[in-house]
């Protein structure tokens, strides 16, 4: 009779457990709307692309809401791309080092190319491979938000896995983790409260350039998509005031939006990620995350999909070592000893292995000058080189100011999470407010009081691109560990000693990232603050960025491709001149063990 009863209570507490509580009723309709919305956006991107001729952008508020799902699904599917990108690309450059020597400065010269370089070229690609359809522009839009995504969290990612602390690395050795497993249970955790907030500043930072990507003009040719970056672009050529103080609503609505059903519950759930031997004073929270987890239907609907991650993440599967590989149960000095061999390439390789690059790289600088010589003169090279210049002073002076003001903020925050989470909706606003929104105002300034554009105009440069080491010094205090404040505070270190010895080579590999990527976005924004306009009214200031928006928007490929590849080499050499040398001096002398 016991055994019968223990039954029949197991029975019904199981069967408790599957039905519906109070939260459960409240999760629903937030997942069913969520579907919902995707499902409408998918099918819209399946009609014919004569669709996009026959209906014209409308001001009028009512199409807001539509105009902004559609922006956000495309921001959403290059965020997904971009986090599979940065995991497999990132991976590669950080444990390779023969990839590395190719993989880092490809990724230096990918976020150097400015958006409308790539869809000067891509537009075609993507409309060839859905002909007559959406799809096929849609794609384009996607890849060219991507683009302004991708670079800044791959570089996140790369310097997580290069900072790793040697200490958990040993101990993963010592339980005889796979690469695979420590990929998953050691690499991953460490990079994911950097990742996370590389995350936001990539979303948000996708909105500077969303004008480019949903109103493509290449030549004679104009593609635009309902969006809300359309509907900005078409205000502002139309002078339509009352429409931007609509588009600002609408983004501060989808931001909000973004802020708490997304990024919010992913700082909650990171937290417990972080690199520490003492309890966090404050967590994160997210109301999102707690509604999920007081669920009773919708928990147990997620809790085998857990499981399944989990057992692959601990599958005991051996890929093959990109570092070579390391004898068995070796321990003491044998260990180092095989380590150091195995992490000694030979000569030969080496030889081997940069003669190939070395060969790639000049086949393709002998492409690109064959075909920029055909409708570029050497003079016109020199004048692109000095423009280059130009724009290198103005981006190096920016960043520097950017760092003093920002870098003191970044730790504030970072170091206070209850003010994290109060502020991280705002700083996810301001990086996500395109510049083209204050255009009217900088014109109207410039040409009423005669200024010189090439000064006044300069600060649209950084206002999209701050935000970048903003972002990567809240992530480096984020993760900086509790014990390592408090043994501070125990030993009285206090003031300018305590930014020196303590908190500044703590967040400075994060710094460095985050200066690395905001450069590289400022080359990028130099494209749209350079030459700005307001209706019929246009301001031009001398650059580079002023030059390529020209070439794309006269179709003049040869001029494109020079002014792109100027870039590439001018953001190339700053970054092996400046921010690498920094970087391979933070890894080995500033890391966290």
């Amino acid at each position: 009779m016991d055994f019968g009863f223990n039954l029949t209570r197991t029975a019904n507490a199981s069967a408790w457990r599957l039905l519906p509580n109070r939260w459960d009723f409240v999760a629903f309709p937030l997942i069913i709307c969520v579907l919902a919305l995707t499902a409408v956006g998918f099918h819209e991107t399946l009609a014919p692309i004569s669709t996009l001729q026959t209906q014209a952008i409308s001001l009028d508020p009512a199409n807001l809401p539509e105009y902004a799902l559609r922006t956000t699904l495309r921001m959403l599917a290059a965020m997904v791309a971009s986090l599979l990108f940065t995991l497999i690309y990132g991976t590669l450059a950080a444990k390779s080092r023969r990839a590395s020597m190719v993989l880092v400065p490809i990724l230096d010269i990918l976020q150097s190319v400015p958006v409308l370089g790539y869809i000067s070229f891509t537009v075609t690609f993507f409309l060839a491979l859905f002909p007559g359809r959406v799809f096929g522009a849609e794609l384009a839009a996607i890849f060219a938000i991507f683009t302004s995504q991708a670079w800044n969290m791959t570089f996140s990612f790369y310097q997580s896995l290069r900072t790793v602390p040697r200490d958990l690395d040993e101990v993963s050795r010592g339980f005889h983790l796979t690469n695979w497993q420590r990929f998953w249970k050691l690499e991953v955790p460490f990079s994911m409260p950097g990742l996370i907030w590389n995350m936001m500043m990539s979303m948000s930072g996708g909105w500077f350039f969303v004008v480019a990507s949903e109103a493509i003009v290449v030549g004679n040719r104009t593609i635009v998509l309902p969006g809300v970056g359309a509907y900005l672009a078409t205000a502002i050529g139309e002078r339509n005031l009352g429409a931007i103080g609509w588009v600002i609503l609408a983004m501060t609505v989808v931001i909000l939006a973004y802020d708490q059903l997304m990024f919010r519950p992913l700082v909650a759930w990171a937290d417990k990620f972080r690199m520490e031997n003492t309890s966090s004073g404050n967590v994160p929270e997210s109301w999102l995350l707690d509604l999920i987890r007081r669920t009773r239907l919708i928990h147990q609907l997620l809790v085998p999909a857990g499981w399944m991650i989990g057992k692959l993440a601990r599958v005991p599967l051996t890929l093959p070592s990109l570092q070579g590989r390391l004898p068995k149960f070796q321990i003491g000095g044998a260990l180092a000893s095989a380590r150091s061999k195995s992490r000694n390439p030979s000569r030969t390789g080496d030889i081997v292995w940069a003669t190939i690059v070395l060969a790639l790289t000049v086949f393709v600088v002998w492409k690109v000058t064959v075909f920029v010589s055909t409708g570029v003169t050497w003079s016109e090279v020199g004048h692109v080189v000095w423009l280059g210049l130009i724009t290198l002073f103005r981006v190096a002076v920016l960043i520097a100011v950017a760092s003093v003001i920002w870098v003191p903020i970044g730790v504030l925050i970072g170091l206070r999470p209850a003010l994290a989470s109060k502020i991280q909706p705002l700083a996810q606003f301001l990086a996500a407010f395109p510049a083209n929104l204050l255009f009217p105002v900088f014109v109207v300034v410039i040409v009423k009081f005669n200024l010189n554009p090439d000064i006044w105009l300069s600060p649209l440069i950084v206002l999209g691109t701050q935000w970048y080491i903003l972002f990567n010094v809240i992530a480096g205090a984020t993760s900086y560990p509790n014990d390592y404040r408090e043994a501070a505070t125990n030993f009285q270190i206090k003031g300018w000693q305590w930014w020196r010895q303590a908190i500044l080579p703590g967040i400075f590999p994060y710094y460095v990232t985050g200066a690395i990527t905001a450069s590289g976005g400022a080359w990028n924004a130099s494209i749209v603050a350079e030459a700005v306009s307001w209706g019929n009214t246009k301001i031009v200031a001398h650059g580079l960025g002023a030059y390529i928006a020209e070439s794309t928007a006269n179709g003049d490929y040869p001029k494109i491709i020079l002014g792109i590849a100027v870039m590439s080499l001018f953001v190339t050499l700053f970054n092996r001149l400046l921010w690498r040398p920094l970087f391979a001096y933070a890894e080995a002398r500033l890391r966290l063990d």
